[in-house]
């Protein structure tokens, strides 16, 4: 008999986005079932992964008697399904799923932190976030973070003792290099974002993508970015930024997307440089697509961005909540076209040699068998 693993996390979205393909993948040695708060992207990678789905109602924000009831519910279902293994992501789900395991009584329970919100939190909030997260640990067995950043921020945070363990040099989900890649299409595509914007060939063009929050210093951004003056450099933002506050008065040359946009390959490649001044992350995917579309990126000196990139090889790493240094990395690499080139290339070297989805997912089923071979 196949040994059962269910990999959950608090919404279906979350599932779909780090789990798509590897879910099918791990289909083909275990018997692996979906679980999250019921809705449509539950349903859509059940389907297409081929596994089966369970649907738990869990809300993301702090909801007592909600959470009791979620808690309840899991466990029932856990007692039901007899896995050997849960493993968990995101916080509520990882909350809740090794209360919930721990309870039920299954043997191997996982949980794979992809960032940590206490170190940016402060007063009551600060406390309430660390002692969830002390709980999430307390009840599993085995603890992934998902880089040497967020390890280090368990231990000094005084989370666990547990053996921490980061798989390969980080990341949950890996690259595809064969659909991150340049292509003619692609950059025909590209040319024509370009042109719709009114941006010549001759111009640079800075890209950020993400949420319009606050904490991803899109602020910081906005202001070294109108300090710069230059008529020839362009700032496009990838995002659903309809009528952020945080947008600056003055747009010109500031462009957005419509909306949050799915396939980002092409506004990467109409960029020459990436930027991410946030401050906060786990694990960032969008500097390593970045990478693997030959870009540079210019990230805050903060988990996951600082284990990407390494400063003056391939891109710049600048201090966070600070609009200075922000603006000379930008004007240093916008006024280098040579170097910016070169740290592209070295980007995408990188990006093949550590992240990989090949070798992120060959790395996760290695700890699987060891840690399954040792439970039996």
């Amino acid at each position: 008999m196949a040994v059962k693993i269910i990999r959950m996390a608090t919404i279906g979205l979350s599932l779909d986005t780090f789990c798509r393909g590897l879910l099918q993948e791990l289909s083909a040695d275990y018997e692996v079932v979906a679980l999250s708060s019921p809705d449509s992207h539950l349903d859509s990678l059940g389907k297409r992964e081929g596994v089966r789905t369970i649907g738990v109602e869990m809300k993301r924000e702090i909801a007592p008697l909600t959470d009791l009831r979620s808690l309840i519910r899991l466990v029932r279902e856990f007692r039901r399904e007899r896995p050997q293994m849960v493993h968990s992501m995101t916080p509520k789900a990882g909350l809740l799923g090794m209360m919930a395991a721990r309870i039920a009584g299954v043997p191997l329970r996982v949980h794979t932190f992809t960032g940590l919100l206490f170190p940016t939190a402060t007063g009551l909030k600060k406390q309430i976030l660390r002692l969830t997260d002390r709980l999430t640990c307390a009840c599993a067995t085995h603890i992934i973070p998902e880089g040497e950043g967020v390890r280090n921020d368990l231990i000094s945070g005084g989370i666990t003792r547990k053996p921490l363990r980061v798989l390969g040099h980080g990341n949950v989900r890996g690259v595809d290099l064969d659909y991150y890649k340049a292509s003619e299409a692609i950059d025909a595509q590209a040319a024509e974002l370009r042109r719709s914007f009114g941006i010549s060939p001759e111009d640079k063009v800075l890209l950020y993508a993400g949420r319009a929050d606050r904490d991803k210093g899109i602020a910081e951004l906005t202001e070294a970015f109108r300090s710069l003056g230059r008529k020839d450099t362009h700032l496009l933002l990838a995002g659903d930024f309809k009528d952020s506050p945080l947008l600056p008065a003055d747009m010109s040359n500031i462009h957005l997307s419509d909306g949050w946009t799915a396939d980002i390959r092409h506004w990467m490649r109409a960029a020459d440089i990436f930027i991410l001044p946030s401050y906060r992350e786990g694990f960032p995917n969008t500097v390593l697509e970045a990478g693997a579309m030959c870009r540079p990126s210019v990230v805050t000196d903060i988990n996951g961005s600082r284990e990407i990139i390494t400063d003056g090889v391939n891109g710049l790493i600048v201090a966070p909540r600070s609009v200075a240094p922000l603006r000379e990395a930008i004007l240093k690499l916008v006024s280098d076209p040579a170097l910016c080139r070169e740290m592209g290339l070295r980007a995408r070297e990188n990006v093949e040699r550590k992240f990989s989805q090949q070798y992120v997912r060959s790395c996760l089923k290695e700890f699987y068998r060891t840690i399954i071979q040792s439970a039996q």
